[in-house]
């Protein structure tokens, strides 16, 4: 039998690598690369096409669900496990409408984590049992009826990027210069993310990104 293929995507070091050689050991599983953000879990994924990616939610400059949305909505048949240490149903919802097909809380341990690659690799669905039915699935049929990740959904995969971005204090040059695009691009994009969420300050769009799970306080 093929040993699973398992990408890990997770901006903490020490878990990473952690995870990493622990995962490494067991018999049906080989780590085929790891990826320090949602951006570099995207390009490993579509280069190395692995079974698995285990994708933590918050990562700076793209998160984990912007990077799930990307490679569902790609080519890549990777089936993603979503790790986090956040078990609110708001983050679930949001990260198993993005394609997630697992969820895993941090604190569950690495013997689930290891259970949900295992399912998941058959084509399975899995969340943790610390997250019951009741917690998780309503607001995943709510979610659903109101379309992706509600007010975020509004905006384009290059907006979600800027808004991120902005929200975790990068200028516009600095963002300039992490998307490759010019200064004026990236305040056109400003200008119309506003407009279209009727937002007036930088502040008022930090909120909004991390009510929307763009980002987080301790990302």
């Amino acid at each position: 039998m093929d040993s699973i293929r398992v990408l890990l995507a997770d901006d903490h070091p020490i878990l990473r690598d952690s995870l990493s050689q622990w995962l490494a050991l067991q018999p049906d599983v080989s780590v085929v690369g790891e990826a320090v953000d949602g951006r570099e879990a995207v390009a490993l994924a579509e280069e190395l096409r692995p079974d698995v990616c285990v994708m933590d939610v918050s990562m700076p400059g793209l998160s984990g669900i912007e990077a799930t949305r990307r490679l569902t909505r790609g080519r890549s048949n990777v089936r993603i496990i979503a790790v986090t240490q956040h078990s609110d149903s708001e983050t679930v919802a949001a990260m198993l409408e993005a394609g997630a097909v697992g969820f895993v809380v941090k604190s569950d341990g690495v013997d689930e984590l290891l259970r949900a690659v295992r399912a998941v690799a058959t084509g399975r669905r899995y969340l943790s049992p610390s997250l019951s039915d009741q917690l998780a699935e309503p607001f995943v049929q709510h979610h659903r009826r109101r379309g992706s990740l509600g007010e975020a959904a509004e905006l384009t995969s290059r907006e979600r990027e800027v808004v991120q971005m902005i929200a975790e204090g990068l200028s516009t040059r600095e963002t300039a210069e992490m998307l490759e695009l010019s200064i004026r691009t990236v305040e056109a994009h400003r200008h119309k993310i506003m407009s279209k969420l009727t937002i007036k300050t930088v502040a008022g769009l930090t909120k909004w990104a991390i009510r929307n799970r763009l980002t987080s306080v301790d990302a």
